[in-house]
């Protein structure tokens, strides 16, 4: 049977439910989701393989960069773009209970540049009223050339399946890019850093979160089912020190725990997870 292939960029606004939809569509967690602004940086990819299909989905950081060019949000432009070029076809993500035509008109508008065919898809369609969506799509229809709209709820798992079969209806052949055993294009050190990144990010607040890096330094599996973990919080400011340790270490130990235990449930086995806050540039601390 010949393989045949699709490749989806989604994209949409911070919290319109991108990384949720992901990991609906690839039944597997691989990108962080987190209410916190552009918690994707990355540009990570989910795989789904059914029968001779790939489908492969760009999980892109949202659309609201800050208006100040510096290193993070040139980073963050970047995999935007990279994800939107690999791609056959665009899926744009609308939050149902935010919906703003003048602001999805200014974004429809930039990727039409790119000459790609656009599915619009209204998520979290179980927070608004089950006959507000249709006039929003007509209202978008009238104005744009656009080849489907779909309404879901990512988190409740509404619609999935319609959307699922849709992208699955509208492969071509080609060649496979990964193996069928491939849900993603990051390893599981990768998925078990962004788990403490993600803790970081729920329970430290203003900048903090985005000023650390988290890296692995030893991932061993003790045998079949349990694995050692040990990692480096690197933070790039000294002042930062006290608020990621709290008062008697409870903070840093909160969010060892919390990415423990999302570890656990991704790698379905016990996990020894051990954190080490380390200043760049200076000796441990």
């Amino acid at each position: 049977m010949k393989k045949k292939i699709l490749k989806i960029s989604i994209i949409g606004k911070t919290n319109a439910g991108k990384s949720t939809l992901i990991n609906n569509l690839v039944d597997e967690p691989v990108s962080i989701v987190n209410k916190k602004i552009n918690t994707t940086e990355d540009l990570i990819e989910g795989i789904i393989n059914i029968k001779n299909h790939q489908l492969i989905f760009y999980d892109t950081p949202g659309f609201n960069f800050s208006k100040d060019i510096n290193k993070k949000n040139l980073k963050l432009k970047r995999n935007l773009w990279e994800g939107l070029n690999k791609s056959d076809l665009i899926l744009y993500l609308i939050d149902s209970k935010n919906y703003n035509l003048s602001e999805v008109k200014k974004y429809i508008n930039k990727l039409l540049e790119i000459n790609k065919n656009i599915l619009i898809i209204f998520n979290k369609n179980d927070l608004v009223e089950k006959n507000s969506i249709l006039p929003k799509i007509k209202e978008i229809d009238k104005l744009f050339k656009i080849k489907s709209f779909f309404s879901i709820s990512a988190k409740k798992n509404l619609g999935i399946k319609k959307l699922k079969k849709y992208l699955l209806e509208n492969t071509y052949f080609a060649k496979w890019i990964y193996n069928d055993n491939e849900v993603s294009n990051k390893d599981e050190i990768f998925i078990t850093n962004e788990c403490t990144r993600n803790s970081i990010l729920s329970l430290v607040h203003e900048e903090i979160p985005y000023n650390i890096k988290v890296i692995n330094d030893t991932f061993k599996k003790i045998n079949k089912s349990e694995i050692k973990i040990k990692q480096n919080i690197v933070i790039f400011n000294s002042r930062y020190k006290k608020i990621i340790i709290g008062k008697n270490g409870n903070k840093i130990r909160e969010i060892r725990l919390r990415s423990q235990k999302s570890i656990s449930k991704i790698l379905a086995c016990k996990v020894h997870l051990y954190v080490k806050l380390i200043l760049q540039n200076a000796k441990e601390i």
